[in-house]
This record gives C-alpha cells, structure tokens and sequence, in this order.
C-alpha cells in the first residue's frame, strides 16, 4: 500500500492496523474482532482496553456502518493499492445458540438437527464462551421422556430409539468439548440439580454409548468426582465401579480414556467401603490384567527388561502365578517372565 493517510477511526485500539470486522462492546469502544476476542476470551480479561471499566457484557456487537465506511474506503484507493477488506462471515450469537437449545429440547423431530448444529459451532469456535448459555439439562437425558423410551426397546420403535441414541450422544460430545469449569460440574452434582442426576446420566453413557461417548462420558467423571463433596465419594454405587473396569476391559479406548479411568478408581477407593465395592466386582483381577498387558507392551527392550528387574517386577510376577488368579492371567505372568 502506498503512502495512504488512513483514518484514524479505522484503525483498532489494540493492533493499530485497518478494523477488517469493526465490533463495539458494551463501553462503546470499537476494535477489530480477532483483536478485542484475543484480549477477552485468550488473555481472560473483563475490562475494556482503553477505557479500563469492567464490561457489562461479554458481547461485542458487529459495528456493520463502520465496516460499510471502511470498505468504501478500501475500494476508492485500490489505486493507491489498498485491498477491500472481506465481509466477515455472520457470527454466532447468544441469542442463536439459546434458540437451537430451546428448539433441541421442544422438539422430538428437530432434536438431532439442533444437536448437530451445536456441535458445529462449538467444534469450529472453540474460543468463544458459549458453555455459559448452555444449561446443565443438555446431557441429562434420564429427566427427558426420550431417556424413559430408550430405557423400554419393547414399546419403542427402531428408528426412534435410534434418533434418541444419536441425539443423547451429539449432546454428550458438545459437553465434553465445551470443557465445564470447576464451578459448573458442582452445579452439575449439587442436590439442588438432583444431585445424582448427572452422575446417572454419564454412567448411562458408560453401558449404552459409542466409544466415543463412552470416552468422553469416563472423563467427564473423573471431573464431575474431582469436585463432588465427600457425601457423594463415600456414597458411590457399585455400578460405577462395575461400569469403569468394563470399560477399562475394552481394548478400543483411548490412552486420555484410560488414564482417566484409573484416576477415577483412585479418587473413589479410599472413600467409605468404595474398596470393597471395587474388590466385588472384579478390581484386582482386571488391574492385574490391565498392568501384565502394560508390561508386556513394554519388556521388548533390555533397558526396560533391566528396570523391571531393579524394581521387583519379576517377584510379582511369581506372587501372580502362586495366587488364586485366573488361569489366562497366570498364562500371561508365565509367557513375560
């Protein structure tokens, strides 16, 4: 570009370059979107820039007679080798994702329609806040009639149990991908929202997802547990613990899932007669089958042959075989040794 006197009010506060998508906050301060986003939503700040007050809103509202000003300006020096700037692509607004919601929770028909588009945007925009205006009933499907259906496959028809399966799942996946804070996940599993509700509804996913769902439905514990209070730890089902060494017995998921999975068990464990409850339900012969696949993934190198030996490795492996193990995991212990 040549040298172009360019207006001051087209340019942003922040980067002093040429506003391409001009929006206002809610101090009447006018900055470039990708500028004004980065300092609100990456740098976690609440004021605005210039005029340092606290910001009513995080909205930023599109100045669209500003972008008009400065695209017309744009074309009338395109001699001077001024490039006209782009029309922004439309953003996705509060007041859009709570009509998808509403849509998503009125309607048996749109319900996987709306989920989809959700999912969409949370994928594409994964830098904007929007799990503020997602509620925590989203996942929640035991409180919906669908969850009621789904739970009787005599009375429910093939395809609408399978429209009821895909939406439980899509929601599940713009949960876990909106990523809840600390502060959410206790409003998840406070009394108030039912208090096992939501736990009920992850183990849901657990026993009747995909494994995706099933991966993310495991995190999702591992965090919802991370914060719920020692009532809640002390009185774990058993079938939660049932439920994480099926998982952990599945050889598809994922290394994230099972670290997941583990540290679940030991958050759970030491909590009232959760120990036992594991023990029950076959705790100590999946772990063990669980750590010989670990080390016989592993024992193929001399160094790692040279550290199993300096630890103790080959001990345990002969306590396995001389205990009352399984015969498939003594075969196991056999073949590493």
């Amino acid at each position: 570009m040549e040298d172009v006197e360019v207006p001051d009010y087209f340019l942003c506060p922040i980067s002093m370059q040429l506003m391409r998508d001009p929006v206002t906050t809610s101090t009447g301060i006018t900055y470039d979107r990708e500028n004004i986003e980065k300092w609100l939503f990456k740098c976690k700040n609440t004021t605005c820039p210039i005029t340092k007050q606290e910001l009513l809103t995080m909205d930023l509202t599109p100045n669209h007679t500003l972008r008009r000003v400065i695209q017309s300006w744009c074309i009338m020096n395109s001699s001077h080798g001024v490039e006209r700037i782009p029309t922004p692509k439309s953003q996705v607004t509060k007041s859009y994702v709570l009509k998808l919601l509403k849509q998503a929770m009125q309607s048996q028909e749109m319900q996987l329609s709306c989920l989809r588009k959700l999912k969409s945007i949370v994928h594409a925009m994964a830098r904007h806040p929007l799990q503020k205006v997602v509620p925590s009933d989203i996942v929640s499907p035991k409180d919906s009639e669908s969850y009621k259906l789904s739970c009787d496959n005599s009375q429910t028809p093939l395809v609408l149990e399978y429209f009821i399966t895909k939406a439980s799942d899509e929601a599940l996946d713009i949960l876990f991908h909106l990523n809840p804070s600390d502060e959410t996940l206790k409003k998840f599993v406070s009394k108030d929202n039912g208090d096992e509700l939501f736990l009920d509804s992850l183990l849901y996913f657990l026993k009747c997802g995909n494994y995706q769902s099933q991966d993310y439905a495991i995190m999702l514990l591992k965090s919802a547990f991370n914060v719920a209070d020692p009532g809640q730890l002390i009185g774990a089902k058993q079938e939660y613990f049932k439920e994480i060494l099926l998982f952990l017995n599945n050889k598809l998921i994922s290394q994230q899932a099972t670290k997941a999975s583990l540290k679940l068990l030991v958050q759970l464990c030491p909590w009232g007669r959760n120990r036992i409850k594991a023990i029950e339900v076959g705790a100590i012969s999946t772990l063990i089958e669980l750590l010989l696949d670990i080390i016989e993934r592993r024992s193929s190198t001399s160094r790692v042959l040279q550290e199993m030996l300096q630890v103790g490795v080959v001990s345990k492996l002969c306590l396995v075989i001389q205990v009352g193990s399984c015969s498939k995991t003594k075969e196991k212990a056999k073949e590493i040794l």
